[in-house]
């Protein structure tokens, strides 16, 4: 109800804007609000992660991201839904140019090389994307040409002359206000982009703008009238407040005598297309853009890193707007990763690899590292120690224990779904005598019960780090329920005790049943080695799948009974930690007397 009623005054809200707006323009906007943001009503989702940047080998902020889309593809399958997911690479521009230069390799080559390292990082780390798109390519030249020819021909493209600052290193224009003072290692003094700290150039040449200037009010009225446009909250308000200042056209060429490396300007040779309109564009290409795009790009979902959010909510937006094409449905914002509060650097020696870190902490490990720690709205700080210790908590001894104990031939000879007894543990609201249950028995059943709910709500807003703690509750309240009633000391011979034995490790194996399930999205491998030892089919793993303990509402039970996988291994193996060969051993008596 409440939904419904937020969507209400949202449209009055919206109509009172028609009435009142003198700009076709902005009733242009709204109206394309209204049709385009509201919920789909087809199961259809595309996710895409930012298209990477080639001057430099993947580090572990790269595998964040695509982890992150990762994670939101693979739910949607789960939900149902008919899900697209891209990545890949993105290889024009000055940065490029220089970095092929300085290795003495032609441009495209650098970026094939660099492109493959990015591509076999997602392969091994499970990265399950369905289209991977490189701005070299040809479909995606002509979609940029097409772009580019749409905007100039509604008159949002003109020529003129830019004079300002620009960073070369972030491949972006800079207002004054957005550039300090600083020295370099020389001593040479220097101006620097406040917000990235890398040096920028005065330029002044002739090239064509945007009129962005424009866009600002419409902008506004889709974040003020969209709050999941931008997530978290935070980086909403963000965007919100980098709209109070007035917008300047935006440069979106360069000569073409600085910049080689890049898609021509159609009908004028002389200019390349600036980078991040040519970069941008690229989600468009996926979908099949001129031409059969529609269904796909009504819903686009785009995940990207907190230092590109005014390329994506405010230059994208205002390209899309001027085009004539549908919003995206949402932007999830992520923050950085850290090394010792530092931010990762060459120059530190303190970059991540994502390969290595994978390859010694399994891909699941890295994977479920990212996402339990990792937390959308602030910075988070990346130690092997901190992994070591997390995935050996959580998912080799909490979750793998469990496991274990549920399925061990000692308590489960039978190796098979047990049955459960009602009477050994009667409903809550039978009124009936609880048999051998007690009260946590019922707390743990109901937060069980209820965990599904739980972590979609979560995993909708994108808070993966709460859903996995809220699993893991579960997962340490499970494992209380079979120490508190100790089923290994129970009489197999007396029927009672069987009965009470054989509905323990029913309860626990569809708890157990739900986790894997659940955890799908996020720990592809496991999940699966767990949902397979339980004896769950392929095509009983969907979202839709999760009942909990049918036999509890005296329903039937399609696993009762059903013998369990054949796969005894361990779910999932403990890790050393790391530099434990190089401790320092402690000094003996003897060692002591012998230094006095």
């Amino acid at each position: 109800m409440s939904t419904h009623l937020s969507m209400f005054r949202n449209v009055k809200a919206l109509v009172g804007l028609l009435s009142s707006s003198s700009s076709r323009q902005n009733q242009r906007l709204l109206l394309r609000y209204l049709g385009t943001n509201s919920p789909s009503k087809d199961k259809t989702y595309y996710v895409t992660t930012p298209i990477f940047y080639v001057n430099a080998a993947p580090h572990i902020g790269h595998l964040y991201s695509a982890v992150t889309a990762d994670f939101l593809h693979r739910y949607k399958l789960l939900q149902g839904f008919n899900s697209k997911f891209a990545t890949g690479t993105d290889e024009h521009g000055l940065k490029i140019q220089q970095a092929a230069d300085a290795a003495g390799k032609d441009p495209l080559t650098l970026c094939t090389e660099v492109s493959e390292r990015f591509k076999q990082l997602f392969r091994s780390c499970d990265i399950s994307y369905t289209d991977y798109i490189r701005t070299t390519e040809e479909r995606h030249r002509l979609a940029v040409g097409h772009f580019w020819t749409s905007l100039q021909a509604k008159g949002f493209i003109y020529k003129g002359k830019y004079e300002g600052w620009y960073s070369t290193q972030d491949e972006t224009f800079l207002t004054p206000s957005q550039v300090g003072d600083a020295t370099d290692a020389s001593g040479k003094d220097i101006k620097i982009s406040l917000e990235s700290g890398h040096k920028v150039e005065w330029m002044k040449e002739d090239n064509y703008l945007f009129r962005l200037s424009e866009f600002r009010s419409q902008l506004q009225d889709w974040l003020r009238f969209n709050p999941k446009a931008v997530q978290p909250e935070r980086f909403h308000q963000a965007v919100l407040q980098w709209l109070q200042d007035d917008l300047p056209d935006l440069s979106v060429s360069r000569q073409r005598s600085r910049l080689q490396w890049g898609i021509p300007v159609p009908s004028d040779p002389e200019q390349t297309i600036y980078v991040w309109l040519d970069a941008l564009v690229n989600y468009l290409t996926v979908t099949g853009y001129p031409h059969t795009h529609a269904a796909w790009w009504s819903a686009a979902h785009h995940v990207v890193g907190k230092d590109i959010l005014k390329f994506h909510a405010i230059y994208w937006p205002a390209f899309l707007l001027a085009a004539g094409l549908p919003l995206p449905q949402s932007i999830h914002v992520h923050s950085h990763w850290t090394v010792r509060g530092k931010k990762m650097s060459k120059s530190l020696g303190n970059v991540v690899d994502p390969q290595e870190r994978s390859q010694r902490f399994t891909v699941d490990g890295i994977r479920y590292f990212l996402l339990r720690q990792g937390v959308p709205d602030s910075d988070c700080d990346y130690d092997d120690d901190k992994v070591v210790k997390l995935l050996n908590s959580e998912l080799a001894d909490s979750l793998g224990g469990l496991l274990n104990r549920c399925t061990a031939p000692s308590l489960n000879p039978a190796q098979t779904y047990t049955q459960f007894w009602a009477d050994c543990f009667p409903c809550a609201s039978s009124g009936e005598s609880r048999g051998r249950a007690v009260a946590e028995d019922y707390h743990m059943l109901e937060s069980v019960a209820g965990l599904r709910a739980v972590v979609e709500q979560h995993y909708d807003n994108m808070l993966v780090y709460k859903a996995l703690e809220a699993i893991n509750n579960c997962v340490r309240q499970t494992n209380s329920f079979i120490q508190r009633h100790a089923p290994w000391k129970l009489d197999r011979g007396e029927s009672g005790d069987q009965r009470w034995l054989d509905t323990i490790l029913h309860v626990s194996l569809e708890c157990l049943r739900v986790y894997g399930t659940l955890l799908q999205p996020v720990v592809p491998q496991t999940a699966d080695k767990l949902l397979s030892r339980l004896g769950v089919r392929p095509g009983e793993r969907s979202w839709a799948h999760i009942n909990f303990l049918e036999k509890y509402g005296e329903r039937e039970c399609c696993f009762e009974g059903r013998a369990l996988g054949t796969d005894t291994g361990v779910l999932f193996s403990r890790l050393e930690r790391p530099n434990v060969d190089k401790e320092k051993p402690k000094k003996t008596k003897k060692d002591r007397k012998q230094a006095s």
